[in-house]
């Protein structure tokens, strides 16, 4: 969003993109700058100028839901709140969030502080469609979110069900320790989500590779088939039919001229079988 978030689109069909995943702001600054209306009016006409068939945001990296400081928890669910706003203004999808750390508070109260603040979030934007969307994490330090029964506790505990679903980030889970590497690997990884949280809930992937090993719980990205994922998981997801219509983004390594991602998605597609 360099120069304008209306820039985006543009970018991303030049990357090859079918849909693409924005900041709306500067992911690692507080700061709330606001879109003005007419920037918003050119990021949807560049969405169709360019032929992209949906967007989502992901929200501040220094959000942290599951906080047990009281004045980071707050400013954490005022900035949540707002990337709710300018998702909606832009017409996104949605807002894919980490769901946060304990910080040592343990895990029981942080999924309670997670799921008020999307509660609280969605009362101050009871009008609003956009949808929040819980990514599942890597496990890294405190952090919430890394085994499936989490996710499906947070999700039980929202009241509004029509504005929730998950991210499913492929990295993390696999860092995790849910070994999506081969196909039996595959599909014991996705039957056991649609037994904990139900595939129902999945609105969109995030497709990354692994630079770290399986059950490492370290969150680094690889391009696509380079890992320690390979090839197979996402050649048995791009062509999972119960998947076909949900959108997929890339969050590997980048340059500015943008050649990893029309690599990377090249070779996702030559992964698809006619």
């Amino acid at each position: 969003i360099a120069g304008g978030v209306e820039k985006a689109p543009e970018r991303g069909e030049q990357a090859t993109c079918e849909i693409i995943q924005i900041f709306t702001k500067n992911n690692n600054q507080w700061n709330e700058p606001e879109i003005s209306d007419t920037a918003a009016v050119a990021f949807k006409e560049a969405m169709a100028t360019h032929q992209l068939k949906t967007a989502f945001a992901h929200d501040s990296y220094l959000i942290n839901l599951g906080s047990p400081d009281k004045k980071l928890y707050q400013k954490s669910l005022a900035a949540f709140v707002k990337e709710h706003r300018r998702s909606e203004q832009l017409g996104l999808m949605g807002v894919v969030f980490h769901p946060g750390a304990h910080v040592g508070s343990g895990e029981e109260e942080a999924i309670e502080r997670i799921a008020d603040a999307i509660n609280e979030c969605h009362r101050q934007t009871l009008r609003l469609k956009t949808l929040t969307l819980l990514e599942n994490a890597a496990g890294q330090g405190t952090t919430i979110g890394y085994c499936f029964e989490h996710l499906e506790t947070i999700l039980k505990k929202v009241r509004n069900k029509k504005r929730v679903g998950v991210c499913f980030d492929t990295q993390h889970a696999f860092a995790a320790g849910y070994d999506l590497s081969t196909e039996q690997g595959y599909e014991a990884v996705f039957k056991e989500f649609d037994r904990v949280v139900g595939l129902q809930w999945l609105r969109a992937f995030h497709l990354n590779d692994s630079k770290k090993p399986f059950g490492s719980r370290v969150d680094r990205h690889e391009h696509i088939g380079q890992g320690e994922i390979g090839e197979t998981a996402f050649r048995c997801l791009v062509n999972d039919q119960r998947f076909q219509n949900l959108p997929g983004s890339l969050e590997t390594p980048k340059s500015p001229d943008l050649h990893e991602d029309i690599e990377n998605l090249s070779r996702l597609r030559s992964y698809q079988q006619d």
